[in-house]
């Protein structure tokens, strides 16, 4: 029974971090589309002592270049991070005053074209990746020294945080390589719309100039048709 018990003790310690872990992290992607001419802003609540990463990337630029103007503004309405016209970048910033920041991606620049933009906001508060020892003794009330010292509970603490760190990371990686991946196939659908475009004018083009050409020679063969009767004109 000690046995099972302990076993039962561990899964309720994952469940309780993993949990514990959920809520106190904010992660939002979103892939928007920003108008020629327009600015998109979007608002997030954060609390003091919490760090505000974001980043963006433009996977599609319509007919124009992949670049986009980013801001962000505290709630006050302070310019805390601004860039013009970059493909992509990545922002960190610890927050000192709480309220609702704005970002802002503007395009107004664009006379034309519709930019589509990548972005990932992820709001956590600096070291919630491993949890304190205050944290954890608060899950560990109630039970006897022998199933605490058993449990081995930090190990178990440092183990999942190293594994969520990981995975963490290995999630930011594929979001990139997504985004990336999106991106050049819109170029790459792009410069197969225009090869196919030119070609299809150099196409007719060729037929066009053909026909004229037999036209004109048959023209100059035929005495008694009115294209003759300008040559014979052109000559005087």
């Amino acid at each position: 029974m000690n046995f099972f018990s302990t076993i039962r003790q561990y899964l309720v310690f994952i469940v309780c971090y993993l949990l514990r872990v959920s809520v106190e992290a904010y992660d939002k992607e979103m892939t928007v589309h920003i108008d020629a001419g327009k600015k998109e802003c979007f608002y997030h609540h954060v609390n003091k002592g919490e760090t505000i990463d974001i980043e963006y990337q433009v996977i599609d630029g319509g007919n124009g270049d992949l670049d986009i103007s980013f801001s962000l503004n505290d709630p006050i309405g302070l310019i805390i991070v601004g860039d013009f016209k970059k493909s992509e970048n990545i922002h960190r910033h610890e927050v000192q005053l709480d309220g609702d920041y704005r970002f802002c991606f503007d395009n107004t620049f664009s006379a034309f074209n519709r930019k589509t933009v990548f972005f990932e906001l992820i709001v956590e508060r600096e070291g919630e990746q491993n949890l304190g020892d205050n944290q954890w003794n608060d899950m560990l009330e109630g039970l006897t020294p022998e199933e605490y010292y058993e449990m081995k509970v930090q190990d178990i603490m440092d183990y999942i945080g190293r594994i969520r760190m990981q995975m963490t990371k290995a999630r930011q990686i594929q979001d990139i390589l997504r985004s990336h991946e999106a991106r050049d196939r819109n170029l790459a659908e792009a410069n197969f719309m225009k090869v196919n475009v030119r070609s299809f004018i150099q196409i007719c083009a060729m037929i066009a100039v053909g026909l004229l050409q037999v036209f004109l020679v048959r023209s100059i063969f035929d005495n008694n048709g009115r294209m003759n009767k300008i040559w014979q004109k052109v000559r005087l």
